[in-house]
């Protein structure tokens, strides 16, 4: 089994070799990582871009707004991703960002996972039919089960949840209730050391 070491590397390599500069090359070896990390098909997915890469045309969507269109082709993940990281926090306004025809959305999928951890919130993405909950850069919840090539996603949604508790207050006291039983122990255990600490075996 390679090491995340070697993914990354070979990653930033390959994408240096496919025309990228060092910089962007670096950020891809960071997500292709992830991807492998989080068991999603990075090397299998990237492999399969930069093999058609330079037979299909792809836009560079440099100012990301609410609903992003295309022209004439589909978007670029790579370029899509860095301007997303870039721009995340004038982006976190519109609350939703959809994108019209992703190529190879799951190469974008960890830019928005890292913007995730860079504001704090968690970040719900849709391609297509395929969800992914994106919990701070820390871990992936998806119904993405198959280890497959997603060559296109015609809509790409972002949502920015609000960081709420999965508790009611009620919930909380009681458990807080619960542990006041360890302050007792604590004070007890205190006194029983104060008690002994002026005593020496040199009597």
């Amino acid at each position: 089994m390679k090491s995340l070491s070697e993914i990354d590397t070979l990653s930033k390599r390959a994408s240096r070799g496919a025309g990228y500069s060092w910089g962007i090359s670096e950020e891809v070896g960071k997500n292709i990582k992830l991807l492998e990390m989080f068991g999603l098909p990075g090397i299998k997915n990237l492999n399969d871009y930069y093999s058609k890469k330079n037979r299909e045309k792809y836009e560079h969507l440099n100012i990301i707004g609410k609903k992003n269109r295309v022209n004439n082709f589909k978007f670029c993940p790579i370029i899509s991703g860095i301007s997303f990281l870039d721009q995340i926090y004038s982006l976190e306004k519109f609350k939703e960002i959809k994108f019209e025809k992703m190529g190879y959305p799951i190469l974008f999928l960890p830019f928005v996972s890292r913007a995730s951890e860079i504001i704090g919130k968690r970040l719900f993405l849709k391609l297509d039919r395929e969800d992914f909950l994106l919990n701070f850069n820390n871990n992936i919840y998806s119904n993405f089960k198959k280890n497959k090539i997603i060559n296109l996603a015609k809509v790409v949604s972002i949502k920015f949840l609000d960081n709420l508790d999965s508790f009611s207050k009620k919930d909380w006291k009681q458990l807080y209730k619960l542990s006041e039983n360890t302050f007792v122990d604590e004070t007890d255990s205190l006194k029983k050391s104060a008690a002994g600490a002026g005593l020496t075996d040199n009597d």
